[in-house]
């Protein structure tokens, strides 16, 4: 409980840019800061880590990665495009009424999920996001794949583009979900593959152009 305290605080502090790249994460100075010893600080950095967000190095512990460049989001969506259309294509085949209804309930908590400009206001949506497509994943009953979307979906959080300003996508995300659910609902795996393969193919070239647009702060 005491490393999820700690990996919500560091992670609400990472997302909304409090913490800038490259920022050493000490653990005693987070052991102090947070109240508690630093075994639940350590179990919460290697959990970070896994995500991408913050970086170990020997004999210098852990900093704040540094800020995700288009290339590595191209080689991620590149990832994903090999995953994921898999993933549903194989859920497909094994839909139940009770996949439907988790489906349709995390479709549901996406488009009604706050969308305010810190983390803490716009968490329920992620997490109605990664909720969709976990259970897709979950879906197929091979632990192999769901090890490997495990992998890559603690490496999305890093690219996601807030930047502070909220989320920016909810209409097109939650109209992209509700097709890949339309497609697993039809029972046919090619349906449900391609309605994934297009989702992915336009959240990748939105967070592209989110590389390309000016920076308020600097207009």
């Amino acid at each position: 409980m005491l490393a999820d305290h700690v990996y919500d605080a560091v992670l609400d502090l990472l997302i909304d840019g409090e913490l800038r790249a490259g920022t050493a994460l000490g653990i005693d100075a987070l052991a102090r800061e947070f109240g508690v010893s630093q075994t639940p600080v350590r179990e919460a950095l290697a959990r970070l880590e896994s995500t991408g967000l913050v970086r170990r190095t020997a004999l210098k512990g852990y900093r704040v990665a540094p800020v995700a460049t288009p290339e590595e989001l191209v080689r991620l969506m590149q990832a994903r495009l090999v995953l994921e259309p898999s993933l549903a294509e194989l859920a497909a085949d094994r839909l139940t009424p009770q996949l439907v209804a988790d489906l349709e309930r995390a479709v549901h908590d996406l488009a009604t999920a706050p969308l305010g400009p810190s983390f803490h206001e716009f968490r329920q949506y992620w997490e109605a996001d990664e909720r969709f497509h976990r259970i897709i994943a979950e879906a197929t009953g091979n632990e192999f794949l769901l090890s490997a979307y495990r992998a890559l979906g603690g490496q999305i959080q890093r690219f996601r583009l807030f930047g502070g300003g909220g989320v920016t996508d909810s209409d097109h995300c939650v109209a992209e979900h509700t097709r890949v659910l339309d497609g697993l609902r039809t029972g046919d795996p090619a349906t449900a593959r391609a309605a994934m393969a297009a989702h992915i193919t336009e959240a990748r070239d939105r967070a592209l152009g989110a590389y390309d647009a000016p920076d308020p702060a600097n207009a």
